[in-house]
């Protein structure tokens, strides 16, 4: 059975043992910093100049400490390796936020652990400790960096479970401030706070808030994620997705297939409200079938004739001035063949195809058709009128 390592807190050597490892110290902690820079990449700037001597004195600090902790007497045991701990997590903290990863910093207390060892084993040796003395001497050194790199390692989780918070939070300021239009130094602002890279566009994407926490983790890091932003829209979600465009687009809409979609144009990504803009407007028209996907760029002419709906509106009530006088299905077959019939440029065939009829009926439908509009089916003005008017089937007008 393997026993588990001394606790350092209790265990005391003699000052015989002590004394010289003192006297040893500063040249530790000069091998123990070249060794770590030598052998660990990440830290060998770091450990030049100035903040380098600093470093020196808080390694010289921590082994200072570990020679204390186990040479004074017990009533306290825990006060010096307790402000050891504090030290240890600080430095977990500060590595996070330096950029540094953990696996640098457990491989700096590795080196660390072995250098000091050996030197201070060497001072032990030299002084004629037995050898049953320097084991257990070995046996707390370890233990004494295993807890000073625990401690490290807390710190550096907690910092980066912080910061995640914090970059969370302002991210989600950053996509508020563009669904909302705000001037191009702010947005600059936001950005530079939560630390996002700017994309050359940006696409707005809505969608059930459910689906936007599933879909997410499926695209590019860099995109934003706001809900509740659309009061018109409750329970919609706004994405903001990089560089959606050629093939990529393409992907992004499969990606999206069953997931209730509306795909707004990519636009510079400090005018990304425009691209939210169409996006609700095109939601508003089209309301997506259950697992549809609305691209707003297969419905501009939509977006464009029904952009001032009073005017549309009007437009309407002109153009179809003289089918007032019929009523019920009579007038709907004919609107739906006057429309497919402009739409088709007069071509018989195609419009009864397109209305799966016989090309007899569209003949007399259109006979109709003339009876009442008269030449004014000849006026290109009037065609332009009736075109515009019946762009967007009167059901959705």
């Amino acid at each position: 059975m393997i026993e588990p390592l001394r606790d350092v807190r209790s265990y005391r050597l003699p000052a015989e043992v002590v004394d010289p490892l003192r006297i040893g110290l500063p040249e530790v902690a000069v091998q123990t910093i070249a060794a770590i820079t030598m052998e660990v990449p990440a830290y060998a700037e770091p450990f030049a100049g100035e903040l380098g001597h600093k470093i020196e004195m808080a390694v010289r600090a921590a082994l200072g400490t570990f020679l204390n902790l186990v040479s004074r007497p017990g009533s306290d045991p825990g006060t010096p390796l307790d402000s050891a701990l504090e030290a240890a997590y600080a430095l977990g903290r500060g590595e996070a936020r330096s950029g540094r990863s953990l696996d640098a910093l457990l491989a700096a207390y590795r080196v660390g652990a072995r250098v000091a060892w050996r030197e201070l084993g060497g001072i032990s040796v030299g002084a004629g400790q037995p050898a049953g003395t320097i084991a257990d001497f070995a046996e707390l050194v370890f233990a004494y960096i295993d807890e000073l790199s625990a401690a490290s390692v807390a710190g550096h989780a907690d910092e980066l479970a912080t910061s995640g918070r914090i970059r969370i939070r302002h991210l989600q300021q950053l996509a508020q401030a563009l669904t909302a239009g705000e001037p191009a130094h702010v947005l600059q602002a936001a950005a530079e706070r939560a630390e996002w890279t700017p994309p050359q566009t940006l696409t707005a994407i809505l969608l059930p808030e459910r689906s936007s926490r599933s879909l997410i983790d499926l695209l590019d890091p860099r995109t934003l994620s706001l809900a509740g932003a659309l009061p018109d829209l409750p329970g919609t979600a706004v994405l903001l997705v990089p560089d959606p465009q050629g093939t990529s687009r393409s992907h992004l809409t499969r990606l999206l297939s069953g997931h209730n979609a509306v795909l707004g144009p990519a636009r510079p990504w400090q005018r990304a409200q425009c691209s939210v803009e169409r996006a609700v407007r095109v939601h508003q028209l089209y309301t997506p079938a259950q697992g549809a996907v609305v691209d707003t760029e297969d419905h501009l002419a939509e977006l464009v004739v029904s952009a001032d709906r009073g005017a549309l509106a009007d437009l309407r009530d002109l153009a179809l001035a003289p089918l007032a006088g019929e009523r019920g299905a009579a007038a709907a077959r004919l609107l739906e063949t006057l429309r497919s019939w402009l739409l088709h440029h007069g071509r018989r065939e195609d419009v009864a195809a397109e209305l799966f009829v016989h090309p007899q009926t569209v003949r007399y439908r259109m006979a109709r058709l003339r009876e009442l509009y008269g030449e004014r089916l000849k006026d290109p003005q009037w065609v332009l009128a009736l075109t515009i008017a019946l762009a967007v089937p009167v059901a959705e007008a």
